[in-house]
């Protein structure tokens, strides 16, 4: 089992990955709202360094990303990795990040426990 974590900033995109997730039977997951730690960093302050840097993202849009959570089997891993990267070119900067991190078990399924 794999924790498939996939941060996509290219929001707009969001509905396409789950289209195609879908498509390879992909379907339980968990979307979470954020934001990246630098605009955060630029709206502290008491961190003066970033004052400058604070002035010159003044005014422009939040830049918000969607962060999705995958418990997969294995084998679904690689189904899943290709169907993100149809909807996302992941070599484009600011794209997004896919990365999986194995689970040593996993429970709350409705499955049994896997070791």
């Amino acid at each position: 089992m794999h924790l498939l974590i996939f941060i996509l900033k290219k929001v707009d995109l969001m509905e396409d990955v789950l289209k195609h997730l879908a498509e390879h039977n992909i379907t339980g997951g968990t979307i979470l709202d954020g934001v990246g730690m630098a605009e955060t960093l630029v709206n502290m302050e008491d961190l003066p360094m970033f004052g400058i840097l604070r002035k010159v993202l003044a005014g422009e849009e939040r830049e918000i990303c969607k962060t999705m959570l995958f418990v997969l089997p294995d084998e679904k891993v690689a189904e899943a990795r290709k169907s993100i990267k149809k909807a996302v070119d992941l070599r484009q900067p600011n794209s997004g990040i896919l990365f999986s991190v194995p689970l040593s078990f996993v429970e709350g399924l409705g499955e049994e426990t896997w070791n």
